[in-house]
């Protein structure tokens, strides 16, 4: 036991095996819920969380460490943002067709995600790091990172409440959308990228190419619209 604590102690502080890791972690949570034929609560994302949570609990590596062999990940969020405009292209028509309707449904939904979350944390007596925080949580990481930061907010608290709202959004959409009875791909995926970014997306494109493509969509433009909405309700709810 010794000798395994020196060479984990070594192995470690080589950032590159927590890249490692996340890679392995991802793939064997791909597999997994390829194997129970992708359900919606065999998400992915949070199945890799979970195992490299079991894996930083087990060997005693904090955080930090973690974060610093595996930010190449993080950096792939900007460049795999950008890649979706290729099936926004594919659909190009069926987007310029369905524009008014989708303009209602960004500004609801962008709206509805910030200040609801600030006014039900209010409730709870969350303290203000928190409910600034909370504000771009229903926003793509990179640029809900930004937002916190400008406001004052925590972006690693941000981080956290992002994924954790896309891991919810794509295990609970598609069930709520089929009990209200919501069968267009273009309407079940525009609705899943506003409020649940990339995590929900990802599950959209597993679903429905079409549904995928408006997810995109959506969460491209909550991300613009969120930059601009974030600062008016953080100063309206939480004061200057």
């Amino acid at each position: 036991m010794r000798d395994f604590a020196e060479i984990w102690g070594y192995l470690g502080r080589d950032p590159l095996i927590w890249l490692t890791a996340t890679l392995l972690a991802y793939a064997a949570a791909d597999a997994l819920a390829r194997a129970a034929g992708r359900p919606p609560w065999a998400n992915p994302v949070l199945i890799a969380v979970l195992i490299l949570a079991g894996v930083l609990w087990a060997s005693d590596t904090p955080y930090p460490v973690y974060f610093e062999g595996a930010q190449f990940v993080h950096f792939m969020l900007g460049p795999a943002t950008v890649a979706l405009a290729l099936p926004l292209w594919d659909n190009l028509q069926a987007l310029r067709r369905s524009a008014l309707p989708m303009l209602a449904a960004l500004v609801t939904g962008s709206v509805v995600a910030a200040v609801s979350a600030v006014l039900i944390a209010q409730a709870f007596g969350v303290g203000q790091l928190t409910l600034i925080s909370l504000v771009p949580k229903s926003t793509t990481a990179p640029v809900a990172l930004g937002i916190s930061d400008l406001l004052g907010g925590s972006p690693t608290l941000t981080a956290v409440l992002v994924i954790v709202t896309g891991i919810i959004g794509a295990i609970v959409a598609g069930p709520l959308l089929n009990l209200m009875g919501i069968r267009d791909w273009r309407a079940r995926g525009f609705s899943i990228g506003v409020a649940a970014h990339g995590i929900g997306a990802a599950r959209a494109f597993q679903v429905h190419p079409t549904a995928g493509a408006f997810a995109a969509v959506g969460m491209g433009l909550n991300a613009v619209l969120t930059a601009l909405i974030a600062p008016v309700v953080a100063r309206a709810l939480l004061g200057p």
